[in-house]
């Protein structure tokens, strides 16, 4: 028997226009580019994203269309999230920490029509110009006399909304329909893309907000210091307006300083980003004696939380909520909230909870399986990969069927390349993980991309990137060299010439190790796992 109930699709554009009815109040305020802060209610952002759906219909722009964006956290963006995909197109953010040739490679693996840029990332579109594809419109996020001088055919982002009207016949798109898109370099080759739909973007926000509740709240101020173009800011501008929380976003200013201003001034109460950031705010408050006045909670993702850090902001009146998750899972699967009888454990308890990924959200399954796929108990002991599955998870890699397969078990779950352990209690704890990957300030770094470069040297006869741990980064890369025929090596400074060519200056390795041979597995593979044991203490050299 079927229930009878009306069935409506799921859309993201009609959470924008819920927040504009139902919370009035709440505003995204902007620390701009330009160097003031703006201020817009959801309800101005709503009759924007309706100019600019008009704007980019104008340019051509229809459903299933890709428009880009190369822009940090602010209002523009944010009416970019809900205009491009409430017309029925696919909002595809950049992350501008790629190498030219990973942008210029999902640039054209997407078909971008529009690319949208800050004023910050135009010398990085003018580098690309020439490899641009020929028929792609430019747009300035800033009006016409901010427009900078340029050899790019720039159309100013004001001048798109100018005299557009405000309300737009939003089309009934099927749930199912392409929404975002977002790549992820967590992996090995080129990057690869999630596609986001309507169904699983408003699921994801329902989600948050029920699992993060207490920084989701109506009148809360919460400040995403993790970026729109990094796995669209954990969710949080489609989940704040649906909660009633202001948005207060901090633009290209991330450092401790300008982020304790910010926060000061405009009552942040919840603030969200990884942990490379929270060391800097960390110094700040240090430095001033308390806190930002308002600040309550903060959320750390993107790489374990130091315990030490999570122990300052708690002993200070901070709470903090260790989330785990991944772009293909839109990408929150688990929070450290504790629960009420958690509460009433022991501080140090307490701590070693809040230092494990937390548990899942509502939506999100989690197992750990063995090499032979069979699922292992919860028990906090057991370890094995780590697969997910719910709404808000990809099914496949957007128009890369090879990585999909790899990707996926037989019975439809992702799996995640970590090792990790779950316990009775339902925590999560991250290991290791199974492809080596190096995550540095919350980004990750594809070891196995920077030892085909270095190999391909002629004075390099072997070599294996691992991770070394860094007090700030979480891990930096390192090479491990074995020189060919026992000659003189290149010097570091050649091998990042040749990186270069292909990854962006922030994944080179920090330093060098030479070594007569590397140590193999009974398989014959390198043994990276005896490297990162064997230079664990490695001394990296002081930063320029």
């Amino acid at each position: 028997m079927h229930g009878m109930m009306m069935t409506r699709p799921l859309s993201i554009i009609e959470i924008l226009r819920y927040a504009a009815g139902a919370h009035p109040g709440a505003e995204v305020v902007s620390a701009r580019v330009e160097g003031d802060v703006h201020r817009e209610t959801y309800a101005e952002a709503y009759a924007r994203a309706g100019q600019l759906a008009h704007g980019l219909k104008g340019l051509g722009i229809g459903r299933g269309d890709r428009v880009a964006t190369l822009a940090w956290n602010g209002y523009r963006h944010f009416e970019l999230y809900y205009g491009v995909s409430g017309m029925g197109a696919v909002c595809h953010t950049i992350n501008p920490r790629l190498s030219a040739e990973q942008m210029l490679y999902i640039i054209g693996h997407a078909e971008d029509k529009v690319l949208c840029i800050d004023l910050t990332f135009v010398p990085i579109v003018e580098a690309l110009a020439d490899q641009l594809p020929k028929d792609m419109t430019l747009v300035a996020l800033c009006d016409r006399a901010h427009l900078p001088e340029s050899k790019l055919d720039l159309v100013a982002y004001e001048d798109l909304l100018e005299g557009q009207p405000t309300e737009y016949d939003w089309p009934d798109l099927p749930e199912d329909d392409a929404a975002a898109l977002c790549y992820t370099s967590g992996t090995t080759g080129n990057p690869k893309g999630a596609l986001y739909s309507h169904r699983s973007t408003v699921l994801h926000a329902l989600s948050i907000c029920v699992g993060l509740s207490k920084s989701l709240t109506e009148g809360g101020r919460v400040l995403p210091v993790v970026p729109l173009f990094h796995v669209n800011a954990w969710g949080l501008p489609y989940a704040a307006p649906l909660a009633g929380a202001s948005l207060v976003m901090p633009g290209p200013r991330l450092d401790g300083p300008s982020l304790w201003e910010l926060m000061e001034a405009e009552g942040v109460t919840s603030a969200w980003g990884v942990p490379t950031v929270w060391l800097g705010l960390r110094a700040e408050i240090e430095k001033r004696g308390r806190n930002p006045g308002a600040f309550a909670q903060v959320v750390v993702g993107g790489s374990a939380a130091p315990r030490s850090m999570i122990e300052g902001f708690e002993r200070s009146g901070v709470e903090v909520i260790h989330a785990w998750g991944m772009t293909e899972m839109s990408p929150v699967g688990t929070h450290g909230l504790l629960s009420a009888p958690m509460k009433d454990l022991p501080f140090e308890r307490q701590m070693e909870l809040k230092s494990k990924q937390g548990r899942r959200v509502f939506g999100v399954e989690l197992k750990i399986v063995n090499e032979a796929g069979n699922r292992l108990p919860e028990d906090g002991k057991a370890a094995g990969e780590l697969f997910v599955r719910g709404n808000t998870v990809i099914s496949g890699y957007f128009a890369n069927d090879a990585a999909t397969g790899a990707a996926m078990d037989a019975d439809g779950w992702f799996g995640t390349g970590d090792v990790a352990s779950i316990d009775a209690d339902g925590f999560l704890v991250i290991q290791d993980r199974t492809k080596d990957l190096i995550k540095s300030g919350g980004e990750w770094i594809s070891s196995i991309d920077l030892e085909n470069i270095a190999a391909a040297h002629g004075k390099v006869a072997s070599c294996a990137v691992i991770a070394v741990p860094h007090p700030k980064w979480d891990e930096r890369p390192v090479l491990v060299v074995v020189p060919k025929n026992g000659g003189d090596p290149p010097s570091l400074q050649e091998l990042h010439g040749m990186m270069l060519e292909h990854v962006a200056k922030w994944q080179l390795p920090d330093d060098m190790i030479l070594v007569d041979e590397l140590p193999l597995t009974a398989t014959g593979k390198v043994s990276k796992r005896t490297l990162r044991e064997r230079f664990k203490a490695h001394e990296l050299p002081a930063a320029e």
